[in-house]
């Protein structure tokens, strides 16, 4: 049963939420012509994770993020589970050593894309970020940055992944809010820029090459880790969630924002990652009378429930004072870990499945809106490092 509430009369709001992001999401709809809000929600900058806000002749940096293109792809190998569980040991050594994790991190192999070849790098916004864009591309960063291996219900495996556009675009987001004269914060009014503006058209088509380099980056570290494997690509599920497309609802043509938030139209599929102890999903969108106030959106993960300083505690960097202590424990991590029996590579206290909501309950929330494809069990796991300090903001 879906569970949405409509507030303020043009607010939907799928599951629950607090009074903050609630609040947050209201200022959005001052200037957007439709808001949704999906059950994964929590706090972001200017707009909320998990907000949908659509513009029909603008385009918001803020509703698109600092990590534009940021996103999930998930491939099913031709392998079975009980040859990746007798190997699984190696095989995430070997994850680990080949594909770069952490912030500013290059890429020790070289990649070459034709996206290097677009005009778009003539743009002011982005021309000095193209030696930096060649090194980072299939680096996946920190955070919540991840390549998972998994299982599905057959026993088949699947390789997930999780990043955007690293510092592309983190210093694109950047540059655009600097001259929009945009404010700094995270209870702010959103930045939206008319599309009547050159610096909304150049923003646009900044947006769009960085989403590109993300698909690029996440094509290539699931081509590597399924050559690590050893095993062929058979089928592949890849999405966006922090990004803007020209869409048609009811009628009306409208830049849709999506912070977040995955694309659901009627079969369009996606893949929605979990905790790191916890099963993901492939799932598609369903027509029915709910989906159309989601703006044909769903959920992009299972959504933060505790801040990562408040995960992880405050310390002084230069001392080691601790100055406030966190709520997860080094053993509360570990207990899920081995719990689910994953092999863990990385990962930081503020990752733990203890920081998170649950996935079943969010999607829940969405009913049906999607159905559930596959569901996907963790059995290797690799992230940055505990020690990585994250400087990307959502």
């Amino acid at each position: 049963m879906t569970r949405m509430e409509l507030f303020d009369e043009k607010i939907p709001v799928f599951g629950e939420t607090d009074e903050r992001t609630l609040n947050q999401i209201r200022v959005c709809a001052r200037s957007a012509d439709k808001v949704a809000l999906m059950p994964d929600n929590h706090l972001g900058y200017g707009v909320p994770i998990g907000g949908v806000v659509a513009y029909e002749d603008a385009i918001s940096p803020t509703g698109v993020g600092y990590d534009i293109g940021c996103g999930n792809k998930a491939v099913r190998v031709d392998m079975n589970g009980a040859e990746l569980r007798a190997r699984i040991s190696t095989i995430m050594d070997d994850v680990w050593s080949t594909i770069s994790f952490g912030i500013g991190c290059k890429n020790d192999e070289r990649v070459d894309h034709a996206l290097f070849d677009d005009d778009a790098w003539k743009l002011k916004a982005i021309a000095p970020l193209k030696e930096m864009a060649r090194n980072q591309l299939g680096t996946v960063g920190s955070g919540n940055h991840y390549v998972d291996l998994f299982t599905d219900e057959l026993d088949q495996v699947w390789v997930g992944v999780h990043f955007g556009s690293r510092g592309l675009g983190h210093k694109t987001a950047t540059y655009f809010l600097k001259q929009a004269g945009a404010s700094d914060g995270m209870e702010v009014e959103p930045c939206v820029l008319p599309l009547s503006t050159a610096l909304g058209t150049d923003y646009l088509e900044a947006m769009r090459l960085a989403g590109e380099y993300a698909y690029a980056g996440r094509d290539w570290v699931c081509a590597r880790v399924a050559s690590i494997l050893g095993a062929p690509i058979v089928e592949e599920v890849h999405n966006h969630h922090n990004y803007a497309w020209r869409e048609e609802h009811e009628g009306r043509a409208l830049w849709v924002v999506r912070k977040g938030a995955t694309p659901a139209f009627p079969g369009q599929r996606g893949f929605v990652g979990g905790t790191m102890g916890e099963q993901s999903v492939i799932l598609e969108g369903v027509e029915n009378e709910f989906a159309r106030y989601s703006l044909y959106s769903t959920v992009h993960g299972a959504g933060r429930a505790m801040g990562r300083r408040e995960a992880t505690g405050v310390i002084d960097r230069k001392t080691g004072e601790v100055k406030r202590p966190g709520k997860v424990t080094q053993d509360m991590m570990r207990a899920w870990v081995d719990r689910a029996g994953i092999e863990l590579r990385g990962a930081g206290l503020d990752e733990s499945p203890d920081c998170y909501k649950r996935l079943d309950e969010v999607l829940a929330a969405v009913g049906d809106t999607i159905r559930i494809l596959h569901r996907l069990t963790p059995v290797g796991v690799a992230m940055a490092g505990a020690n990585e300090f994250d400087p990307y903001k959502d």
